[in-house]
């Protein structure tokens, strides 16, 4: 109970401290990744172990969507899930799925790993998603399992 109190009060605070500056998309950026990141860190660790890999996904989530969400409009980050989708879905291991934003300096790629089966989750993907916002990497890997009715969903 203590964790998620920890938790709330610091995901309130990034987000306060986004909207000091006036800035929607880091403010969005930050609340999705903080969250999505506190959320595959919740399903990592076991006992205290879980504590820690959830607090962790939660600063690495907040900091990475900050950074993507403060350069990136709303176009960019879907053509960003689209490449996302088409690399896991039909994607040739270790082949770049590109995407690019023709009305900002933001593009990247999806390179997926070799699809496998794993217990409890099924059919599965590792990958790597880079983001080049101004010419600068910001580099992501995560591990993706198919849902029953053919969605995605990072586990990790």
């Amino acid at each position: 109970m203590r964790f998620v109190k920890f938790a709330a009060v610091a995901g309130l605070g990034l987000l306060l401290a986004a909207c000091q500056q006036d800035r929607t998309g880091e403010v969005l950026g930050t609340a999705v990744g903080a969250t999505a990141g506190g959320l595959i860190g919740s399903t990592i660790g076991s006992g205290s172990g879980r504590t820690v890999a959830t607090a962790a996904g939660i600063v690495i989530g907040g900091l990475i969507g900050n950074r993507i969400g403060a350069a990136a409009d709303e176009d960019a980050r879907r053509r960003a899930m689209e490449a996302e989708y088409r690399a896991l879905q039909y994607g040739p291991p270790n082949s770049p799925v590109v995407w690019r934003d023709p009305n900002a300096n933001i593009y990247g790629e999806v390179v997926p790993g070799a699809p496998y089966q794993r217990a409890g989750y099924g059919y599965c993907r590792d990958y790597t998603h880079t983001i080049y916002i101004d010419g600068r990497p910001e580099v992501g890997r995560g591990t993706a399992c198919q849902n029953p009715d053919g969605s995605w969903r990072t586990i990790s």
